[in-house]
Order: structure tokens, then C-alpha cells, then sequence
């Protein structure tokens, strides 16, 4: 039976759409360009290349680097009308995956300093992937982008990318002034606080909202 196509599999088929790769090149570059929007890990991606020749999207042979040789992926013609098509189906739901918001969901079997700390790693490990993206964006200035012709899909995304970043700094610090407040994470239940909450929220509104 032919392997089916996943999300993954297409997106390793755009970026072969934009040169031929080796499998280590075509790994990296996922991992680059791919990660704040569909991180995969590096062993499932690295497979997506021969699903792709095996269905007859992309052909692979061998180039020589020096003294060794190395298997060099091309997108087919099959493979181009594959990605066209794909472009016009239905997207999947989005899936939000942070392991600090599962530790604040079950905060009450923990302490307060627990939760605390999760949220300094989570806002460290934010703030990384953050001025990252600054860097990114202030590169594509000095004409570092590796293909200009999409700077202007690359922006928009960056500009999604970075709104998020900010977002979350901003509930991170809002947390903690809550948190502050908590005299203990277990059973403090609807207090006047978490009421006054539960009422902005009830209404589509923000607490982060200036």
C-alpha cells in the first residue's frame, strides 16, 4: 500500500519546490523555517523525502560532495500539481500544545512557587524564540532572506509570530500579579477575584486589555 500524505508531507514538498536538497539540507531547513508553525521532530522529517520519491513527487540521485556521495531530492512535476491541489483543501484545526499551561491546570498539586517557576521558563523560553524572529526580521534588511522572492510571506508570519510572542509575555506577567495573590494554589474556588474574572471573560473581554 502507498504511504499517505500528512501535513508534514507537504510541507517538506514546498520547500522542495524551492530547490533540490539533500536529506540533511532538507532536515535543517524544516527545522528552520518550519518550527513556530509546524515543529516536527527531526527523525519523522527526515523520512518525509523517500514517502515523497515512493509516491512519484520528488526523484532523488546521487551528487558527490567531496570524497562521499550524497543523496540529492528533486520536486517532480506529480509532485508540483500535488502542492497546488493541497493549497485548495481544508486546513486542519489548530493544536496548541505548552506544557506550562498543563502545570497550571494542575498548579493544585504543586505550591505556588512551583507554577512560579514554570512561568519563568516559560517566559524565557519565549523570550528566546522572540528576539530570534527580531534577529530574523533585521537580517532580511541587510538581505538576508535565502529566497527574497517570499519576504512578503515570511513577514506576515513573522508579524503573526511576533503579536503572539508578545501576547503571552503579557499573560505571563499578568499571571504572576495573580498568583502573587493566592495565599496557596489548592481549593480557593470562585473568590471576588476570580468572579470579576470570570465576568470580563463571559462578556469576550481581555483583563490584558489596557
Amino acid at each position: 500500500m502507498a504511504p499517505s500524505m500528512t501535513t508534514s508531507s507537504y510541507a517538506v514538498l514546498a520547500l522542495l519546490h524551492l530547490r533540490p536538497w539533500t536529506g540533511y539540507e532538507l532536515t535543517q531547513q524544516a527545522q528552520r523555517s518550519l518550527r513556530y508553525a509546524w515543529p516536527k521532530s527531526e527523525r519523522l522529517l527526515y523520512s518525509e523525502p523517500k514517502k515523497l520519491v515512493e509516491l512519484g513527487y520528488a526523484t532523488t540521485h546521487k551528487e558527490m560532495s567531496g570524497n562521499r556521495s550524497r543523496n540529492l531530492y528533486t520536486i517532480t512535476a506529480a509532485g508540483r500539481r500535488a502542492l497546488n491541489e493541497w493549497t485548495s483543501t481544508r486546513t486542519q484545526p489548530p493544536r496548541f500544545e505548552i506544557e506550562t499551561m498543563l502545570r497550571l491546570l494542575f498548579a493544585d498539586h504543586g505550591s505556588r512557587e512551583d507554577v512560579l517557576r514554570a512561568l519563568d521558563e516559560f517566559e524565557a523560553d519565549i523570550g528566546e524564540h522572540h528576539q530570534a524572529i527580531v534577529e530574523l526580521m533585521a537580517s532580511y534588511l541587510d538581505g538576508g532572506h535565502p529566497f527574497p522572492q517570499r519576504t512578503h510571506l515570511s513577514v506576515l508570519f513573522a508579524t503573526f509570530q511576533i503579536d503572539m510572542f508578545k501576547t503571552i509575555e503579557r499573560w505571563i506577567e499578568f499571571a504572576r500579579d495573580e498568583i502573587d495573590e493566592w495565599p496557596t494554589t489548592r481549593d480557593l474556588g470562585m473568590t471576588p477575584r476570580t468572579e470579576a474574572l470570570t465576568r470580563l471573560l463571559a462578556q469576550d473581554q481581555s483583563p490584558l486589555t489596557p
